[in-house]
């Protein structure tokens, strides 16, 4: 079974990016049904790459290999996922939450395998990898030694391959209500059945550390500890990396009770002093416009919100989003005060969401630098051929006095 570009479709998949769009595909040779393997060749027959298949997906294809001698069987995924579970290996001395498969970067386009201690979650959001569905999970429990594998395909990605929603256990043991994690000192709970994502951000690993050696700076050089806001906080994250830090008070804001819910059982966890972490659920746009309006300062707020732009249809309207919430932080900031703000919308490139943060600095009539840059941690590679790869992007703001 092959799929025949059009003339001039093959230049991409030749500097290896690892997906054939719909309107790339001149025809299909044979019936390939969704998740086959099938050969990328160019309109002249030459062998460009193995590829699943999707025939309702705007993606038509997604690359497993660009070799023509792979076989993509057991075997090969088997090496694969070796690969991947052994990249991360370093990892476990620092967290025991950790991205173990992600995607196209490792070669397993549309897989993402995170570990929370001994359970693994997935999401299979490709026809190719559904199709090794099964394998897949027998595979992981053999090379991590994990209790069991919970599936978590429920994103809206899987209505775009014509596959079906899945949340159920797909092999070993049933995953409890709350798995507890540590990373960097600190402990977590995760409920990988009805959380976000997988149950837990991973990707901001490396940016809660910042946040925390922030908060000890502080401390150190005021003190004092520092007052710190955190927005669409979900369980805590950020909010208890800053307790770890010495942080004198954290107010955590998010929409959702139950998340809020989470974040406290997690302050208990760590047995930290509740009289500094506040929590609020209320949404964040209008929680912002009360402090000022209250005349609140801070020293450190955090904007870390969902995704806002799903699609480049959306850019416009989650750009005005972003600008908004971006504005409102920057005014509660006192002057020496820091700004950590996030997009994890893939729509918004690193470019627009710099020059978005840099409208609302204008706007607020602050003078600020960026000091660095955020993103996903080692867990999440970026394949350098698949620039798509890259939806997390941050930036920590120091607004000058």
């Amino acid at each position: 079974m092959e799929i025949i570009l059009k003339q001039g479709k093959e230049r991409s998949l030749l500097r290896r990016h690892p997906w054939v769009y719909d309107t790339a595909v001149h025809k299909v040779v044979g019936h390939p049904a969704a998740g086959d393997t099938v050969a990328v060749k160019t309109k002249d027959g030459r062998f460009l790459a193995w590829a699943a298949y999707s025939p309702k997906s705007t993606i038509r294809a997604r690359v497993w290999s660009f070799r023509e001698e792979d076989v993509i069987d057991e075997r090969w995924l088997e090496t694969r996922l070796r690969y991947a579970v052994e990249a991360r290996r370093s990892l476990h001395a620092r967290t025991s939450a950790i991205r173990l498969v992600f995607g196209e970067a490792d070669g397993l386009p549309g897989l993402i395998v995170d570990q929370y201690g001994p359970y693994l979650v997935t999401q299979f959001q490709s026809a190719g990898v559904e199709r090794f569905r099964g394998v897949i999970g027998e595979i992981l429990m053999k090379l991590t030694g994990a209790r069991g594998v919970y599936d978590r395909s429920d994103a809206a990605t899987r209505q775009r391959e014509g596959l079906e929603i899945r949340s159920e256990c797909l092999c070993g043991e049933e995953p409890p209500e709350e798995i507890e994690v540590v990373e960097d000192g600190v402990r977590y709970g995760v409920n990988v059945r009805v959380g976000h994502k997988t149950g837990f951000y991973v990707d901001q690993r490396e940016s809660r550390l910042a946040a925390q050696k922030l908060a000890e700076a502080f401390r150190a050089e005021h003190g004092r500890g520092l007052r710190a806001l955190n927005c669409f906080s979900y369980t805590g994250g950020f909010s208890l990396a800053l307790l770890k830090g010495g942080a004198d008070e954290v107010i955590s804001v998010d929409s959702s009770q139950e998340a809020i819910e989470m974040a406290k059982r997690n302050l208990r966890r760590n047995d930290f002093d509740e009289s500094r972490a506040k929590f609020v659920c209320e949404d964040v746009f209008s929680y912002l416009r009360t402090l000022r309006e209250a005349g609140e300062t801070f020293d450190l707020v955090i904007l870390d919100p969902p995704k806002f732009a799903s699609n480049h249809h959306h850019v416009a309207r989650a750009s005005r989003a972003y600008k908004d919430i971006n504005l409102n932080g920057i005014r509660l900031l006192r002057a020496g005060g820091h700004l950590f703000t996030f997009s994890c919308s893939g729509a918004i490139d690193v470019d627009l969401f710099q020059k978005i943060v840099a409208g609302a600095v204008f706007d607020a009539g602050s003078d600020a630098w960026a000091l660095c840059r955020f993103g996903a941690g080692e867990d999440h590679p970026l394949m350098m051929t698949c620039p798509e790869g890259e939806y997390l992007k941050g930036l920590h703001l120091l607004v000058r006095p």
